[in-house]
């Protein structure tokens, strides 16, 4: 029996644009999928950069006009890659067309419009998927498991850091992620190592309920244009320190110029029995520590990715072969069609992007004055 076909309609195709068309089509080659999947159109700024763009990620149309593309009744998902302050506008014309949405992140730059967004998405009952591709590594999945099994004991404590060092140039220039809507760094990469904490903690220490902020701008204007320079008002370093439901403590950092960090989205889960440690710079690993072993005998043991860690196998039948950044946009793909198809839950929602749009503000609110906050 033919699968039903489900039109993909991409709006950008920058960097993140381009992995969400890599991961549609390596989806459809590894996964058993509920559709068979058609790239049907892609918007961008001008119709000649659409039009390379559709030839080059192979999609069959290309437009200028996005809001042709978001009402084109053949097309069943609109993807959302364009910059943070254009997702609200898009998403809601989205849904009201009928569409489902899938959104890179941050869902939008204030709670309000991520909380009207998952609203309206609901009434209309579209399914929606925010783009948190680094949950989906196996590695992860396998780092909760344990978690929650009580392999590390009793948590005690928890830290997370995502650097990167794209805006460590002094003189490098002002872009859209500098706009006081931008968020800066806590918003842009800050919200990757807030969505991991309560991926791996929030199952068994419940959610992050207080925050104590410290966020800091460090490059105080950059270059905006030939020759005037712009005030920078965003955080170029996002810290916090967070309580969670049961009373575990942990901290965060987000830091985009972090000199010499290209893909530093790394934890550290402390328990009384044991210890994991993860760094993406080597994402198809896991370190593990346990009590349990003998006296000169201690120390972290590397667990590499393997088939025993699905869906790794679907990707490769050998061990330490290691999965890319493509792959787990794929496997991001692949469950939001899942739920599309009615088998499973939405992975990360709308509603789960504003939870992460609630963290990023209440630790900005925190910061301005200095003090604990809650978590509304």
């Amino acid at each position: 029996m033919p699968k039903p076909k489900l039109r993909i309609g991409l709006i950008g195709s920058g960097f993140m644009g381009k992995t969400h068309a890599f991961g549609y089509s390596i989806a459809a080659r590894v996964f058993d999928l509920p559709f068979e999947l058609e790239l049907h159109a892609v918007a961008d700024i001008s119709d000649e950069v659409a039009a390379k763009a559709a030839s080059a990620l192979g999609f069959a149309r290309s437009t200028s006009d996005w809001r042709s593309l978001v009402a084109d009744p053949a097309i069943d998902v609109v993807n959302i890659t364009t910059p943070n302050a254009l997702h609200k506008e898009m998403a809601l014309a989205a849904v009201a067309a009928g569409k489902h949405v899938y959104c890179e992140k941050p869902l939008a730059p204030l709670a309000t419009d991520a909380r009207e967004m998952a609203e309206a998405a609901e009434a209309a009952g579209v399914k929606t998927q925010v783009g948190f591709n680094y949950l989906c590594n196996p590695m992860l999945g396998l780092a909760r498991d344990m978690i929650a099994a009580g392999e590390l004991g009793e948590i005690r404590g928890y830290r997370g850091v995502h650097a990167e060092d794209y805006m460590a140039d002094t003189n490098g220039p002002f872009t859209f992620r500098h706009e006081p809507v931008g968020g800066g760094a806590l918003a842009d990469i800050g919200s990757h190592a807030l969505a991991t904490a309560e991926f791996l903690l929030a199952p068994t220490a419940g959610p992050i309920i207080r925050v104590m902020g410290d966020c800091v701008t460090m490059i105080k204007e950059r270059p905006d244009g030939k020759d005037g320079r712009r005030r920078v008002e965003v955080d170029d370093v996002g810290r916090a320190f967070l309580r969670f439901a049961n009373g575990t403590s942990g901290s965060i950092e987000a830091n985009w110029i972090a000199t010499g960090r290209k893909m530093q989205h790394d934890f550290e889960v402390y328990g009384s029995r044991g210890a994991l440690a993860f760094s993406q710079e080597r994402f198809s690993e896991l370190h593990f520590f346990s009590t349990d072993d003998r006296g000169g005998r201690q120390g972290f043991r590397r667990i590499e990715a393997g088939p025993e860690h699905p869906p790794y196998g679907l990707f490769c039948v050998a061990p330490g072969h290691q999965l890319g950044f493509n792959d787990l946009k794929a496997i991001e793909v692949a469950n939001y069609l899942y739920a599309i198809a009615g088998r499973r839950s939405e992975p990360f929602n709308f509603r789960a992007g504003l939870r992460i749009q609630t963290l990023v503000e209440t630790i900005h609110a925190s910061s301005r004055a200095g003090a604990w906050k809650d978590v509304p």
